[in-house]
């Protein structure tokens, strides 16, 4: 059976956190410069699996005396540079992007809501409203469409004018032609 402190082990533990905890503290800001902007951006899935990841290894490099501050750095740049790659390659290859990301999703157009893709992404009604809301509409008919972005936060847009920035499988995902005013 382990002994159990609960107040206080001696100097050298916390002198221990507080060498390693600035040292992967400046590892980790030099890392997230190095590799971009991107890493901090809005998270998809992926992006939070690693941010997710990047913590815990800050996190037990803090606390656990049996990991070296070389280990925990090595797992830092092991994460930082996969998240890297794989951001280039879906840059480079859509159809791998296509693979790692989802594509944004309509589900509100023209004073329609999209039973199909809100059943597909598990969205509710009130979610839709909620975001209105929240971008400074009063109602859903100042809106003419509402989109569940990659990242899984909702587009609002008050016009469309010509539609472009929806994409070509506007007309795919509320199943008629679209005619643009």
């Amino acid at each position: 059976m382990t002994d159990v402190t609960f107040y206080f082990t001696g100097w050298e533990p916390l002198v221990r956190i507080l060498v390693v905890g600035v040292s992967m503290y400046v590892t980790l800001v030099l890392f997230l410069r190095l590799s971009g902007s991107r890493t901090l951006s809005s998270m998809n899935a992926f992006d939070f699996i690693v941010t997710v990841a990047i913590g815990s290894v800050f996190g037990r490099a803090l606390t656990a005396k049996g990991v070296a501050l070389a280990e925990a750095v090595v797992a830092l740049g092991l994460l930082i540079t996969l998240q890297y790659t794989v951001t280039w390659i879906q840059v480079r290859w859509p159809f791998f992007g296509r693979i790692i990301t989802n594509p944004p999703a309509l589900l509100y157009f023209r004073g329609e809501f999209v039973d199909r893709e809100m059943r597909r992404q598990r969205v509710a009604r009130d979610e839709i409203r909620s975001a209105v809301r929240k971008k400074d509409f009063g109602s859903l008919e100042e809106v003419e469409a509402v989109v569940l972005e990659s990242s899984g936060e909702f587009s609002v847009v008050g016009s469309v004018e010509n539609g472009s920035a929806f994409g070509e499988k506007l007309e795919e995902e509320i199943g008629e032609p679209v005619t643009y005013d």
